[in-house]
């Protein structure tokens, strides 16, 4: 009767912990953003709480999550920063990204000990807190790995478009366009190709139909996706702006060095696949081919050593 109880505690536990965590990842996982959302942070960054409370009240799940997420909070401003950055070039603009991943790693830090405990009380007391402490630790270190995957996936499919983006930049300022209808163009153009840089591009054209100055709005572009490629339009973009030179020839040298720069880094991962097959080679193949050559000499030997 005891172990029955103790099963459908855990059962309730694991469940419970369980709904947490799926409602916080797909809070997390969400990056959408409200207009209010949007003009908080061009504005002040903060908006007025009886407007939230009025028409975007907070739902349930991302209180529990904020107040879970507060105890694997960064201590310093400055990692809370980092952290924040991070979830940007991953893609998650959540406003509450940083306390619902904080909530997510803390609640599957609880739930995989939970969910093996039925394993854990049959073994041993050291053993059972050995695998305790590995399935809290996976479940706190995880979920970075895991953004950290998302954030070079995702910067790796904002470059692959990224220097036929500044061609077609290119060829709508040669056109006559401005550089913010330019943008635009290329935001619309794009979407197709590209939907994760075409967003980047809107983004910006409504940063600036927003208020913020264009240079503010090219440096949020860079934040975002986090590319020294972006960074470097941004700054050239600023340069130009500044002392008045031609903005469709800076652009095309730019778009010259991007495309230079991706064949180079195609190169390189073509130079490594011949060491990497070598290895391969050496760890399968050569004890293989040894047992074919081999084999039937030693089998020979060993019929004449016992036959005579």
């Amino acid at each position: 009767m005891t172990f029955i109880v103790v099963i459908g505690l855990v059962a309730l536990v694991s469940a419970s912990v369980v709904w947490f965590a799926l409602s916080g990842v797909s809070n997390l996982f969400n990056p959408t953003r409200t207009a209010q959302d949007r003009l908080g942070e061009l504005g002040s960054g903060r908006k007025d709480d009886s407007f939230i409370e009025e028409d975007e009240p907070e739902g349930g799940m991302e209180q529990l999550a904020e107040r879970l997420g507060r105890l694997a909070k960064p201590s310093s401003e400055e990692e809370e920063g980092k952290l924040r950055q991070s979830l940007q070039h991953a893609g998650y603009r959540n406003r509450h990204a940083t306390e619902l991943f904080s909530g997510v790693r803390v609640g599957l830090a609880l739930i995989l000990p939970v969910l093996v405990l039925p394993i854990s009380i049959k073994l041993s007391f050291t053993m059972g807190a050995g695998i305790s402490l590995v399935m809290m630790a996976l479940g706190y270190y995880v979920p970075m790995l895991l953004v950290q995957n998302n954030i070079n996936k995702r910067q790796k499919r904002l470059l692959t478009a990224f220097p036929d983006s500044l061609d077609l930049l290119v060829s709508s300022v040669e056109a006559g366009l401005g550089l913010d209808a330019a943008f635009r163009r290329v935001a619309v153009e794009m979407e197709s190709a590209s939907p994760e840089l075409a967003q980047e591009f809107q983004m910006v054209n409504h940063e600036i139909s927003a208020g913020v100055s264009r240079v503010a709005a090219l440096r949020h572009l860079a934040q975002r996706t986090g590319l020294d490629e972006v960074r470097s339009l941004v700054n050239m973009l600023t340069q130009a702006e500044r002392f008045g030179t031609s903005v469709a020839k800076s652009l095309r040298i730019h778009s010259r060095v991007v495309r230079q720069k991706r064949m180079s880094k195609a190169e390189e991962e073509a130079a490594k696949v011949s060491p990497m097959l070598t290895v391969v080679m050496i760890i399968f193949l050569l004890p293989v081919l040894g047992m074919v050559l081999m084999g039937p000499a030693a089998i020979t030997a060993y019929e004449t050593i016992v036959g005579s």
